[in-house]
C-alpha cells in the first residue's frame, strides 16, 4: 500500500474514532452551500413533496408504511409476523405465530384510514383475524365466523395471511430468482430505468452458506448477461454483492484466511461482470467489517485482469463517521490505479445495530451520528464531494428523500451521464416519476431477488428504515405534516446544537449506568487500531515469567508451585509459594485485627477505594488479559470479558454499597473463587465482602493463583489497609476447607461445583460459624430450546456461542439443545457447518475461537466421557485438535432428552434432542425435574411461548432470542436456584445484602420447651399446600404491611416494602430488555423461638407471598392473619433431628446464637438435594425470595423498533 494510501486508511480510523462534535463540525465546514443553492433546493423539494402527493395513489408499500409507522403495536406485530411467518414448515406454529401476533392488535382503528383499498382490505381481514381468533370477542356474527374457522382447522386465515405476507414481499423482492426478476423489471426498463439486482442472503454461516451464494450470483451475471447490450456500463444492468455472503468468517480477526480464501471468488465474479459489461458493486455492511472490505477493494482493483474496467462499484454508508474519508481514499485508489469507481452512496442500513453494539462493546464512541440530521447533512457533504470528483468517480446516489435529491440535483446542475439517481424496488415511485421520467435525470432500481422466506432480513430492515416517524417515506403520505415541514433542510436543524449535537436520548456507552457509575472500557477486537493498542499494552507480558514466589510472600510456608499455560504445558508462566495449614491461624489474626478498623471506615471511603481499583484493573489491562490467556487458557475477546466484568463488579458494588441500609459487617468472608473467571467472581467476591465492611481471606482456585494474587495487589495498591484483604494460594482440600471450618469465619462466598457447595455447607454446620453466611453459585444442566419460528442463522450464532465460547467452560454454557422436529435437520446442518470454521489454538492469536481446557485431568474427563459416548453411537460431529495442549474437540451428542444427560459436563460438549411443539410444557417439566436451575435459552418469535416457557421455568436467569452466557454486572444479576445456587444474584441489587446484618446477631437462647412437633405433621402440611409460583405481588405485599404495620418495627415496614420492588427493569444496552423478578421462595417453616421473633419471621415471609408453618410453644399470632393469609400455626416444638426428615420445604428462619444454631444446621446439611437456605437474622426479607431474570433481545425480529421511534 502506498503512503499516500496508507494514510487515508489511518484517517478513516481516526474518523472512525473521533468525538461526534468533531466529526460535525467538520461537515458544517465541508459542506459550502452558497445562498442561491439552498434556495434553490428548498423550493425544489418543496415542489417535489406537493407532485409526489398529488399523484394517483401511492403503491401498496408506501400506503402500508404511511398507516402502520413503528409508533403503533400493530405496525411492529406486522413487522414480526413478515419476519417470521414465511419460513415456518409447521401449520400449528404458523397457527400460534398469527394468532399471537394478531389478536391482541387495535385492527380497526387503522380500518378505512388508508389511501389504498388494499391497505384497507389488508386492514379488515387483520382486524376480523383477530376477532376469530380471540376467545373473548362478542357474541354473534363473530362467534358464527370463529366457528366456522375452527370447524375448517384455521386453514383459511392461515391461508390468507401467508398470502398477504408474499403480498408484501413482493412489492420489496422483484423476484424470487434471477429469472423472474428480468422478466419483471421489463416494464421499467421500458420507462428508462436501469436495474442493479441483489441476490438476498446474509452472512454465510458455513462455507456450504458461501457456496451456494456464490453459484447465485455467478448465474444471475450469467442469465442478466445477454441484456447487457448498451455502450456503456451505467446504461446495463449490475449486480451487487455482500462480501460476508461469500466468506462464512468475513470478519477482522480472520483477515489473512479470509483474505486468501474469498478473493479469488470476488475476482472470478468480478471478472465474469466485467465479461458481461455489467456494474459489479461491493455492498456495505456492518462497521466492523470496513477495514477488511476495503482490504479486498483494493486488492481487486489491483488486479490487471480488471485493469480498465470502469464497473467496479463501492457503497458508501453517509451516517458513518468515516464516509468522507472512505470517499477520499477511493479517490486517491481510482486515480492510483487510473480508472473511475462506480460510489453508490447511501443513508445506512444497519444504524441500530450499530448503536446497540457500541454500547455493548463498551467502546469510547459510536461509528455513526446519532441524529438523523447529522447524516441528512453528511450525505449532501459527501454529494458534493463526489460532484466534485466525478474525472475518478461516477456517483450513484441512492436516497428517498425529497430534499437530498433536490440539493443534489441544485449541486449536479442539468442532468448528465456523470452520474445518476437508485431508488429501491417498490419505494420512491412517485418521487422518481418527478425526478427520472420528468426531469430527466438517471435512475436505477435497486431490486432484491430471492425466494420469499429468505426476504425476512431485508424485508425487515426496510421497514425499519422508511416506518420510523422520522423518514421521509412515513411523512411524505401523511398530509397533516406540511409539504415544508417534511422538505424541511437538515442544515437549519444540525446548526443550532453544532455544539453538542449527540442526541440526547442516546448516551455514549461510556455513560450507559450514568449516573450511577461508569461503563468499563472495552476493546474492539474488529477493529486495527484497537488490536493494536491492545497487543501493544499486552507485549510486555506475552513472555513474562510472574514470580509470587520470592521474598515478598516468604510468610507462606507451603511448597512452590509452578504455573504453566494450558495451550502450551511445557511453557513456564510463573510461580507461586502456597499456604499450608500453618499459615491460617496467624492469617485469621490478621484479617480480625483489620476487621474493627475497616468496618469504622464510611462506607463511601471503603467504596472510593473499588473505584481506585477499577481504574487501576484498566490501566493494567493488557497484563490481566495475558494472564488470562496464558495461565487459564482465555482467548483474547474472552480476556477483554474477564477485565470488563471484574472493573463493572468494583464500579458496581461501590455505587450499590452507598444505597445500603447494614450497619453490622459480619466480620471476616472467606472467598472461594474458580478458575474459569479467575479476575472477574474473585474480583466480584472479594469488592462485595470488602465494601460491606468485612476483611477478606481469598482462597483462589489452584490453577489460577496468578491471576488472584495480581488482582490482590492492585486491590491493595487501590489503598486497602493491611489484614483488610489477604489471598492465600494453596489447596481447597487443606486452605479451603480450614478456613470454612474456623468458628471465626462469619461467611462463605462460593463459586463452583454443586457437590463442593454440598460439602462447605456440611462443614459450616458441623465445624464452622453455624450462623454464618453461605452464598453458593454453582453448576447447572442449561438448556436452549429452538421452535420453528426462530431464524436458524441466529439461532446457530447463539448455540455456537453458549455451548463452545470459553471451550465450553462456564457454568451457563449450553448443555442440552432442544430442537423442534421440523428444523431439527436444517438447524444441525449449519451447525455442523458452523462447528468446521471454528479455530482452535493458541488463546494469544486473535484468530482463535476455542482455546484449551484448564488442565489434563479435565481434558482426561472430557475425552473419557466422549468416548463413553461414542460407544454408544450418540457422536453426531467431532471436530479436530490441536497437537499439544488441552485441547477438547467440541463435540455433539444425541440424546433423547435432559433425562440421559447424567452430570454437567464442563467442556465444549453440546447434547441435542428433538422435541414436538405440542411438547413443549413437557420438556420445560424435564429440565426443572433435573434440579439444577441456572440459565435457559429459548429461540421463538410467538410471544405467548415465550411467557410459557418463562412462567414455568425454575430457572435463574432466561436468554430469549440471544446467546445464554457473558451475563453483565448489573444489567443481568447472575445466579441460579435450586442445584444451582443459593442465591442472591452476583451483580444484582440484593447480593451486598448477604455480606452484613441490619441487626446485631442473637446473643442468648431460650429455652424451648413444648410438645413435639413430628416431622410427618409438617409433610402432611407441606404437601397439601401449593406452591407460590407466582411473581411477587407489589399490591398484595403493599396491603399485608398496611394490615401489620402497627405490630412491627417502622423499619422491618420499611426494609420489606423496598425489596418487595416488582418486577424491577434494570439498565443495560440499547435493543434488549434486562427484568428481574422477585418470586417468594415457596413454602417456610418459622420456628421463632420467642414470640418477638416468630412474629418477625412471619411477617416477612407472608408479606412477600410465601406460605408459611408457624411452629411456637406459643404462637400468639392473630386470627385474622390465618384468615386473611397463607398461614397455619402448630403449638409445640420441633427437634433437629426431625427437621432432617422434613421435605418440600424451601427455606427455615430461626434466630439463634452460633453454638445453639448449629444442630439446626447439621440437619438441613444432611438432607440431599439443593441447600435449604437457613435465615437466622431477624430482619433479612431477601432470605424469603427468589430472584429470576430475563433477557430478551428485542432486536431479533430485525431491527430496534423503540430506538428507531426514540431517535425520530
Amino acid at each position: 500500500m502506498s503512503d499516500t494510501l496508507q494514510s487515508l486508511r489511518q484517517c478513516i480510523l481516526d474518523a472512525r474514532h473521533a468525538s461526534e462534535r468533531v466529526r460535525v463540525a467538520a461537515l458544517l465546514s465541508e459542506l459550502q452551500l452558497d445562498a442561491k443553492v439552498q434556495a434553490q433546493t428548498g423550493e425544489q423539494a418543496i415542489k417535489l413533496v406537493e407532485r409526489v402527493r398529488g399523484q394517483a395513489t401511492p403503491n401498496l408499500l408506501e400506503a402500508f408504511l404511511a398507516e402502520y409507522g413503528l409508533s403503533t403495536d400493530e405496525g411492529i406485530a406486522m413487522m414480526c409476523l413478515a419476519e417470521a411467518l414465511l419460513r415456518v414448515p409447521d401449520s400449528p406454529t404458523i397457527d400460534a405465530l398469527i394468532e399471537d401476533k394478531i389478536v391482541p392488535g387495535r385492527w380497526g382503528q387503522h380500518l378505512n384510514h388508508s389511501s389504498s383499498s388494499l391497505v384497507n382490505a389488508s386492514t379488515w381481514a387483520l382486524m376480523l383475524t383477530g376477532r376469530l381468533l380471540s376467545s373473548t370477542q362478542a357474541h354473534g356474527i363473530v362467534d358464527t365466523l370463529r366457528n366456522a374457522v375452527k370447524r375448517l382447522g384455521e386453514p383459511a386465515v392461515r391461508v390468507i395471511i401467508a398470502e398477504a405476507m408474499k403480498e408484501l414481499g413482493r412489492q420489496f423482492v422483484l423476484g424470487r430468482d434471477i429469472e423472474e426478476a428480468l422478466e419483471r423489471s421489463s416494464v421499467s426498463r421500458e420507462k428508462g430505468y436501469t436495474c442493479s439486482y441483489d441476490m438476498l442472503g446474509e452472512a454465510a454461516r458455513c462455507e456450504a452458506d458461501a457456496r451456494r451464494y456464490h453459484l447465485a450470483y455467478s448465474e444471475a451475471v450469467s442469465t442478466l448477461a445477454p441484456g447487457c447490450s448498451g455502450n456503456s456500463v451505467r446504461d446495463n444492468p449490475g449486480i451487487s454483492v455482500k462480501l460476508s455472503a461469500l466468506h462464512p468468517r468475513f470478519e477482522y480477526a480472520q483477515r489473512q484466511r479470509a483474505l486468501d480464501e474469498l478473493l479469488g471468488r470476488v475476482a472470478a465474479l468480478a471478472q465474469l461482470a466485467r465479461s458481461a459489461g455489467m456494474g459489479f458493486n461491493i455492498d456495505a455492511e456492518e462497521s466492523e467489517r470496513l477495514d477488511l472490505t476495503l482490504d479486498v477493494i483494493e486488492v481487486l482493483l489491483s488486479d490487471q485482469a480488471l485493469a480498465g474496467w470502469d464497473g467496479f462499484g463501492v457503497v458508501v454508508q453517509a451516517y458513518s463517521l468515516s464516509a468522507s474519508a472512505v470517499i477520499d481514499w477511493l479517490h486517491c485508489l481510482a486515480e492510483r490505479q487510473g480508472r473511475r469507481i462506480m460510489v453508490r452512496l447511501v443513508k445506512g442500513a444497519y444504524w441500530d445495530t450499530e448503536i446497540k453494539r457500541a454500547q455493548v462493546l463498551g467502546l469510547n464512541s459510536y461509528p455513526v451520528f446519532t441524529r438523523k440530521a447529522s447524516t441528512d447533512v453528511s450525505y449532501l457533504a459527501c454529494a458534493q464531494k463526489l460532484l466534485g470528483l466525478r474525472e475518478t468517480l461516477y456517483p450513484q446516489f441512492a436516497t428517498h428523500n425529497a430534499h437530498t435529491v433536490a440539493a443534489v440535483m441544485a449541486l449536479a446542475g442539468a442532468p448528465a451521464d456523470s452520474f445518476e439517481f437508485q431508488r429501491l424496488h417498490g419505494m420512491g415511485e412517485a418521487l422518481y416519476r418527478e425526478a427520472s421520467e420528468q426531469g430527466g435525470y438517471r435512475c436505477r432500481i435497486y431490486a432484491p431477488v430471492g425466494a420469499h422466506k429468505d426476504l425476512l432480513a431485508y424485508l425487515v430492515r426496510r421497514l425499519l428504515e422508511n416506518g420510523a416517524n422520522s423518514s421521509f417515506v412515513n411523512q411524505v403520505m401523511d398530509h397533516q405534516i406540511s409539504a415544508t415541514e417534511v422538505a424541511r433542510d437538515p442544515l437549519g436543524e444540525l446548526r443550532p446544537v453544532a455544539d453538542c449535537p449527540a442526541h440526547p436520548a442516546i448516551v455514549l456507552p461510556r455513560d450507559l449506568y450514568a449516573p450511577a457509575r461508569l461503563n468499563s472500557v472495552g476493546w474492539d477486537l474488529s477493529d486495527r487500531s484497537s488490536v493494536d493498542n491492545l497487543k501493544q499494552q499486552m507485549g510486555p507480558f506475552m513472555r513474562h515469567n510472574w514470580d509470587f514466589a520470592g521474598t515478598a510472600y516468604k510468610d507462606l510456608s507451603g511448597a512452590t508451585q509452578t504455573v504453566c499455560n494450558p495451550a502450551w504445558p511445557t511453557e513456564v508462566v510463573g510461580k507461586v509459594c502456597q499456604a499450608s495449614p500453618t499459615d491460617l491461624p496467624p492469617a485469621i489474626a490478621s484479617a480480625l485485627a483489620a476487621a474493627g478498623p475497616w468496618a469504622a471506615l464510611q462506607v463511601r471511603d471503603r467504596a472510593q477505594i473499588l473505584i481506585r481499583a477499577a481504574d487501576l484493573y484498566e490501566r493494567h489491562a493488557g497484563e490481566l488479559i495475558a494472564i488470562a490467556a496464558r495461565e487459564a487458557g482465555k482467548t483474547l475477546a474472552d480476556g477483554v470479558a474477564e477485565v470488563r466484568e471484574a472493573v463493572d463488579f468494583l464500579r458496581y458494588y461501590a455505587s450499590e454499597a452507598a444505597q445500603s441500609d447494614f450497619s453490622q459487617p459480619r466480620g471476616i468472608f472467606a472467598c472461594i473463587s474458580p478458575w474459569n473467571f479467575p479476575l472477574a467472581i474473585f474480583t466480584g467476591q472479594v469488592s462485595a465482602a470488602l465494601v460491606m465492611g468485612n476483611s477478606v481471606i481469598a482462597k483462589p482456585a489452584e490453577q489460577t493463583q496468578l491471576m488472584a494474587l495480581r488482582a490482590t495487589a492492585l486491590l491493595q495498591e487501590a489503598g486497602l489497609p493491611e489484614g483488610v484483604l489477604q489471598c492465600l494460594p494453596g489447596e481447597g482440600s487443606t486452605i479451603g476447607s480450614g478456613l470454612v471450618a474456623s468458628d471465626q469465619v462469619g461467611g462463605v462466598c462460593f463459586t463452583g461445583s454443586t457437590d463442593t457447595a454440598l460439602h462447605i455447607h456440611r462443614t459450616l454446620a458441623t465445624h464452622g460459624n453455624a450462623a454464618a453466611a453461605l452464598i453458593a453459585e454453582t453448576g447447572g444442566l442449561n438448556a436452549m430450546l429452538v421452535d420453528s419460528t426462530a431464524l436458524p442463522e441466529q439461532a446457530v450464532r447463539d448455540i455456537m456461542v453458549s455451548a463452545f465460547q470459553s471451550a465450553g467452560q462456564r457454568c451457563s454454557a449450553l448443555r442440552v439443545l432442544y430442537l423442534q422436529r421440523e428444523i431439527k435437520n436444517r438447524v444441525l446442518d449449519m451447525l455442523f457447518g458452523a462447528m468446521d470454521e471454528l479455530c482452535l489454538g493458541d488463546p494469544l492469536e486473535l484468530t482463535t475461537d476455542v482455546g484449551p481446557l484448564i488442565d489434563e485431568e479435565a481434558l482426561n474427563d472430557i475425552e473419557g466421557y466422549c468416548t463413553e459416548q461414542a460407544a454408544r453411537g450418540r457422536v453426531l460431529k467431532r471436530l479436530s485438535v490441536p497437537g499439544k495442549g488441552f485441547f477438547a474437540p467440541p463435540t455433539v451428542l444425541e440424546v433423547d432428552g435432559i433425562e440421559e444427560v447424567e452430570r454437567e459436563i464442563f467442556g465444549p460438549v453440546l447434547h441435542v434432542a428433538a422435541y414436538r411443539a405440542q411438547d413443549l410444557s413437557q420438556v420445560v417439566g424435564a429440565i426443572n425435574q433435573r434440579g439444577y436451575g441456572l440459565t435457559l435459552g429459548l429461540h421463538s418469535r410467538v410471544d405467548a411461548r415465550v411467557e410459557q416457557v418463562i412462567d414455568q421455568a425454575r430457572v435463574g436467569n432466561v436468554y430469549v432470542n440471544r446467546n445464554q452466557i457473558g451475563a453483565v454486572v448489573g444489567s443481568q444479576p447472575f445466579g441460579g436456584e435450586g442445584l444451582s445456587g443459593t442465591g442472591p444474584k452476583a451483580g444484582g441489587p440484593h447480593y451486598l445484602a448477604r455480606f452484613a446484618h441490619r441487626t446485631a446477631p442473637a446473643l442468648a437462647s431460650p429455652g424451648i420447651v413444648g410438645s413435639i412437633v413430628s416431622a410427618a405433621q409438617i409433610n402432611d402440611w407441606a404437601a397439601t399446600t401449593d406452591n407460590a409460583e407466582q411473581p411477587l405481588d407489589l399490591v398484595q405485599v403493599d396491603q399485608f404491611l398496611e394490615s401489620v404495620a402497627p405490630l412491627l418495627p417502622a423499619n422491618v415496614v420499611q426494609v420489606v416494602g423496598a425489596i418487595a420492588a416488582n418486577p424491577r427493569e434494570m439498565p443495560g444496552p440499547t435493543g434488549e430488555s434486562n427484568r428481574l423478578t422477585l418470586y417468594p421462595r415457596g413454602r417456610i417453616l418459622c420456628l421463632g423461638p420467642d414470640k418477638e421473633n416468630l412474629r418477625l419471621q412471619v411477617c416477612q415471609a407472608l408479606a412477600l407471598g410465601n406460605r408459611v408453618l408457624a411452629i411456637a410453644a406459643q404462637p400468639d399470632l392473630p386470627t385474622s392473619w390465618h384468615k386473611r393469609w397463607p398461614l397455619v400455626t402448630m403449638s409445640g416444638v420441633i427437634s433437629p433431628d426431625s427437621l432432617a426428615k422434613v421435605r418440600l420445604i424451601d427455606a427455615v428462619a430461626l434466630h439463634l446464637p452460633a453454638a445453639a444454631l448449629r444442630p439446626w444446621r447439621e440437619a438441613l446439611a444432611c438432607r440431599d438435594g439443593p441447600i435449604i437456605t437457613l435465615v437466622s437474622e431477624q430482619i433479612a426479607p431477601e432470605g424469603f425470595v427468589i430472584e429470576r431474570h430475563v433477557c430478551v433481545d428485542t432486536t431479533a425480529s430485525g431491527g430496534n423498533t423503540t430506538l428507531l421511534v426514540q431517535a425520530a
